[in-house]
């Protein structure tokens, strides 16, 4: 029987090109970064001319450049399974991955050859993604499952994401700065957010049950609805400009993700699984975030600014980015064919991770010398990126271990 090709292996599931696409993202993303940081702040060379303002290329390369692979990968290997599904099948993942990834591979060019390069980006990834979105979307309502809150809860925030990747293009082809913001804001509160704790809600209480003893999985809605319904709260403050009043809506759900952290066992997971534990340190990140949005809200209302983007990147990189690598570490090892365990090089990086964003958050006070904080936190990702990839992007391009398909 003849062996197969290493693009068939690579394409014989969805996670396979969709996890190598964002750690190859998660590369490239931080590397133009840290180019244009260091003409900036580095005072290494002047800072290049980009065809848009640099941070909000960087907006775009990470909330629907790097984040939706992993996305991506991630729902079309785990959401079928919430609702006893058919496979995705390969017609629509394999052209959702080749266009994103080819939109995402031209936006580096099309930041020095102008906007309509950078709209053709745009249209590509978008493309890929409505195309991926609608092979998920059909396999998820064809199930006889009765309870698909999680799946159709992502199947709506991913087409949020789509409308915000939507919003990016439109204000590329006009300059009109609400599409921009429109991006932005659905892109981090309609979009990622509750893409994660959708996940962080199936997917926690499940694992703490496969490894904590006499732990009895609770998932309450209320809570999973209640941190949505703040989420479209913060949106539409945030849009409205009344900044000063969006601890109505963070404040509420920073006490609802601190009762999901202890519900869940966090204190439990640190005596028990390394794998298990670094999901929870993923998901503490939420309440810590949301704790600084709500405070910098109400600080704000006093006339004081201080934490900047503080709040933010606690949420993006701390929250976002720490649960993506506990959830993909976990999903290559698993649909590997290997053991469901962290071994010691997956602890330490995850531990060396946990400082980008302490890194990031003190480049936002008010410290002397903050700029440099922006560079280490930078350099740090980049690095801890390069090693997660040496060590499981190899996965996706072998069979699986136990000769099974996938």
């Amino acid at each position: 029987m003849p062996q197969p090709s290493s693009w068939q292996i690579l394409t014989a599931a969805p996670h396979r090109p969709m996890f190598l696409a964002g750690a190859t993202q998660a590369i490239l993303a931080l590397a133009w970064w840290l180019t244009d940081l260091l003409g900036r702040y580095g005072g290494l060379y002047p800072p290049p001319a980009w065809a848009v303002p640099a941070m909000w290329a960087h907006a775009f390369l990470m909330l629907y450049g790097f984040f939706p692979f992993f996305v991506f990968g991630f729902l079309m290997t785990a959401a079928p399974r919430w609702v006893n599904g058919e496979e995705v099948a390969r017609r629509h993942y394999l052209p959702a991955f080749l266009l994103m990834a080819a939109g995402a591979l031209l936006f580096y060019p099309a930041l020095l050859l102008g906007r309509p390069f950078l709209a053709l980006a745009a249209v590509l990834i978008l493309a890929g993604w409505l195309t991926g979105w609608n092979g998920l979307r059909s396999v998820i309502r064809r199930s006889g499952h009765p309870d698909k809150r999680h799946a159709y809860t992502v199947i709506g925030v991913l087409l949020a994401g789509a409308a915000g990747a939507a919003s990016y293009l439109a204000w590329l082809l006009s300059d009109a700065y609400f599409f921009l913001r429109l991006s932005i804001v659905g892109g981090v509160w309609l979009f990622l957010l509750p893409t994660f704790v959708s996940v962080s809600h199936r997917m926690i209480p499940f694992f703490s049950a496969s490894v904590l003893p006499d732990f009895e999985q609770r998932r309450p809605y209320w809570a999973l609805f209640a941190l949505l319904g703040g989420m479209a709260l913060h949106a539409l403050l945030d849009l409205a400009g009344l900044h000063g009043w969006l601890w109505l809506a963070d404040a509420p759900m920073a006490a609802v993700a601190f009762h999901l952290a202890r519900l869940w066992g966090f204190s439990r997971a640190f005596r028990a699984d390394r794998l298990l534990t670094v999901a929870h340190i993923g998901f503490a990140w939420l309440g810590i975030a949301l704790s600084l949005f709500a405070l910098q809200s109400l600080l704000q209302l006093g006339g004081w600014y201080v934490l900047g983007t503080a709040p933010l990147h606690a949420l993006t990189i701390g929250y976002f980015t720490s649960m993506l690598l506990a959830m993909a570490s976990r999903v290559t090892l698993g649909h590997s064919g290997r053991p469901l365990a962290a071994d010691g090089a997956t602890w330490r990086l995850f531990l060396a991770f946990q400082a980008v964003p302490l890194l990031r958050i003190a480049g936002d006070l008010p410290l002397a010398g903050a700029t440099h904080f922006y560079l280490a936190a930078a350099l740090l990702w980049l690095v801890c990126f390069i090693m997660w990839s040496i060590k499981y992007v190899p996965a996706y391009l072998r069979p699986r271990a136990d000769g099974q398909p996938g």
